[in-house]
């Protein structure tokens, strides 16, 4: 479907807005896995994410993912901490993976597995990043346990966004 350029804009700043909130939000639930997997989050911004990704395209969904961790972490008031860069990385490199997966082979993978495979990149982006604070690629040890708990909620994310495809496939949100 086509846009015109402020009904774009205003769809895309409503995605930012919710994914931000999201984000934010996630980051209030207390999470027992914190003892097994620290930092662990249910990647529920990686809705929106993927819902642009399909309705609007990479390219904005790739803004979308930079507004929402930058403006998040503004909020959250941990701008420029090794959690910013973690959460830039994997968010950026997700959205850019599940892009090109949807946009090259959408007909072989329905969203639970563009979504599923988002989660992976978004895992192995935050290693990337930590391998090269800590200068070590051991970190990478911990891969298996971070897939352990993200492909649950990755497969969720896949099977939430294909729900919302469904009810808004008329275009928007």
């Amino acid at each position: 479907m086509q846009y015109s350029i402020t009904r774009r804009l205003v769809y895309l700043g409503l995605a930012t807005g919710m994914a931000m909130a999201l984000h934010i939000f996630e980051g209030l639930i207390p999470m027992p896995t914190d003892l097994i997997v620290p930092g662990f989050k249910l990647g529920l911004a990686n809705i929106i994410t993927l819902y642009v990704v399909t309705s609007f395209g990479t390219r904005d969904a790739i803004i979308v993912s930079i507004l929402r961790t930058t403006l998040g972490s503004l909020l959250a008031g941990n701008f420029l901490t090794p959690t910013f860069f973690f959460s830039f990385a994997g968010g950026v490199a997700s959205a850019i993976v599940m892009g090109l997966v949807y946009r090259y082979g959408g007909r072989h993978f329905s969203l639970l597995g563009i979504s599923l495979l988002g989660a992976v990149t978004h895992n192995v982006a935050q290693l990337t990043v930590a391998s090269l604070i800590i200068e070590t690629v051991g970190i990478f040890a911990y891969l298996p346990y971070m897939l352990f708990f993200a492909l649950p909620t990755g497969a969720f994310v896949g099977l939430v966004t294909a729900q919302v495809r469904k009810h808004y496939s008329s275009g928007g949100f």
